[in-house]
């Protein structure tokens, strides 16, 4: 990366100075302890170092230091100005053609680092009740989700994505009381929801339990009356439910282009015993104790602000005794570490499973929780509030409203402890306003330019062929036997695109090191306004063939780069719009 080359450059020279007695009572210096950052004026170079630390033990003023340092930096084409405490450098031509050469040679794998510290990382997010519909909630999860899994997959690492299913509860007896009175309804009885607020918190009275009825009925057509239908078990009507809502889940996460490695049902935890063990491990390393006829977990000897109830005094578990048994099945799966993403609401969870892991012998640092806003839907300037099951926005209405790649980017493009609002009618418009068209349009204009460059034209007015700059073939052979040479030619024309394209490596190590999915999405937008503002100041194809050629080599690797971009979001890069 530039950044490094540029610090390696400033951090060797200081140690040659130093060594040559120029940074006045200096007598060493430990690398790695200055920063690199970007000037605010973009007039003064690409990167700038502040030297002013090292006036602590030189004794001598920051401009004199800086002077000393750049003294003893090895030449190259490069340019290095002192200004104040600030080394600032501006990358030369050959550091950026160089940059265009490595897009060709990595290709998709551009931005990828090398030798990184590779973990095995298991990803949890959604985790949702399969008891109706995603909300636009759980689709905010579902990108955010999905696209970090991919980050960090580029940035290197072995990522293994779990959708953790909470079907352990009474909310699947709930679930299956409701579907009792839609399949009555579908028999033509007379019965509804109760009306009480309280008596209707116990079923699920949704309008989208009425396919599910239909269907248990065309399985079940010996069901001719009410009495017909009170003497199937219930238990028969839950896992019918349960089954087809989580059917239905799954294909929409299919077509969201989300992909779980595993469906982990609650319900299986519990009958394998490893809940009953966990807590009875506890018990024996004198974690748990008794009060009002329930078992308490110290906690608050870990950290917590309180001791938890692990079991009720009617002997139920909570749903903190559940996910002590998950973390510690995820640990010993062998993980090296677990990333949950959860509803800022679970703030307080945090420190509490973290208490369990470290009380049970294991490492809490291994979790990492990723807190996060819900979303505001935004029609006409309205904002929309999410209500219950019965009248709320679904994540598949969204889908359907405005498609997929707009629902993944806008749910992508804040950050995650950010609330997003999400306007509906912007995100359907075809202007630049909109993020993702304006980014998709990027790549649709690039590759336009390439086909008009490849394509022969017809004179409209002689109605005679005009043959293409280059053929196919001669295309292909620019891009496959790339000659870096080439881009000599418009390096001057380009350096701020250039350089954007060169970004993309730092964005990736950032935001694979954060956990953040929108520096992608901000990035893309930045790379995208510099393609716009390259394209409309400067002529691709023109009567010099060679100049011609090397435009369109940077216009190859400015849709590469956008394109891995893009595909770490699971966003489409349309060819044509």
């Amino acid at each position: 990366m530039l950044r490094d080359y540029f610090l390696n450059k400033i951090e060797d020279a200081i140690v040659k100075a130093v060594e040559a007695g120029k940074l006045g009572q200096m007598s060493e210096y430990t690398k790695g302890s200055l920063p690199v950052e970007k000037p605010k004026n973009p007039d003064f170079g690409d990167f700038a170092i502040n030297v002013s630390s090292l006036a602590r033990s030189a004794k001598i003023a920051p401009p004199m230091i800086a002077n000393a340092i750049v003294e003893f930096v090895e030449k190259d084409d490069c340019e290095y100005s002192v200004i104040g405490g600030f080394i600032n450098f501006k990358a030369g031509d050959s550091l950026l053609v160089d940059l265009i050469d490595e897009v060709y040679s990595k290709k998709e794998n551009f931005g990828r680092p090398e030798n990184i510290e590779k973990e095995k990382i298991i990803l949890e997010y959604i985790s949702a009740n399969p008891t109706g519909p995603f909300h636009i909630g759980h689709g905010r999860w579902a990108a955010m989700g999905s696209a970090l899994a991919n980050l960090l997959k580029f940035y290197g690492h072995d990522v293994y994505q779990e959708f953790y299913i909470n079907d352990a509860g009474s909310q699947i007896q709930k679930l299956g009381r409701s579907l009792v009175i839609r399949v009555k309804q579908e028999l033509g009885v007379n019965i509804d929801f109760p009306e009480d607020e309280v008596e209707r918190k116990n079923y699920y009275p949704g309008d989208y339990l009425i396919p599910v009825a239909k269907a248990f009925l065309a399985e079940h057509t010996e069901l001719k009356t009410d009495s017909d239908v009170d003497a199937v078990d219930l238990q028969v009507y839950c896992d019918f439910a349960k089954a087809y809502e989580e059917k239905v889940q799954r294909d929409l996460l299919d077509n969201f282009r989300v992909k779980f490695d595993k469906f982990y049902s609650e319900l299986t935890l519990h009958k394998s015993g490893k809940v009953d063990e966990c807590v009875q491990k506890l018990k024996n390393s004198g974690k748990i104790y008794q009060k009002e006829g329930a078992d308490w977990f110290k906690s608050s000897d870990y950290g917590d602000d309180q001791d938890r109830v692990i079991k009720k005094a009617d002997g139920s578990n909570t749903y903190l005794t559940a996910d002590i048994a998950y973390h510690v099945d995820k640990l010993e799966r062998g993980f090296d570490r677990m990333i949950n993403i959860w509803g800022a609401d679970h703030h307080g969870y945090v420190a509490r499973v973290k208490a369990s892991i470290e009380a049970l012998g294991y490492d809490p640092n291994k979790l990492e929780v990723l807190l996060g806003q819900l979303v505001n839907l935004v029609i006409n300037g309205n904002e929309v509030r999410m209500g219950k099951r019965k009248n709320m926005v679904t994540l598949e209405d969204l889908i359907e409203e405005v498609g997929v790649d707009a629902t993944r980017f806008w749910m992508s493009m804040r950050n995650i402890d950010t609330t997003l609002d999400f306007d509906i009618e912007l995100a359907k418009t075809k202007s630049d306003e909109n993020p993702v068209f304006y980014v998709q349009y990027a790549h649709a204009r690039a590759c336009s330019i390439i086909r008009n460059a490849t394509n022969d034209k017809v004179d409209t007015e002689s109605g005679k062929t005009i043959p293409a700059v280059l053929s196919q073939a001669e295309f292909d052979k620019l891009v496959g036997d790339f000659d870096k040479n080439l881009t000599k030619l418009t390096v001057k024309d380009a350096r701020k695109l250039i350089l954007k394209l060169e970004e993309f490596k730092s964005m990736i190590e950032t935001s694979a090191k954060s956990r953040q999915v929108y520096t992608i999405c901000r990035y893309v937008q930045e790379l995208a306004s510099e393609f716009h503002s390259f394209y409309n100041s400067t002529r691709v194809i023109t009567d010099d063939l060679e100049l011609t050629k090397s435009r369109l080599a940077l216009v190859y690797a400015f849709k590469q780069v956008l394109a891995n971009a893009l595909g770490i979001l699971a966003v489409s890069a349309p060819e044509r719009m």
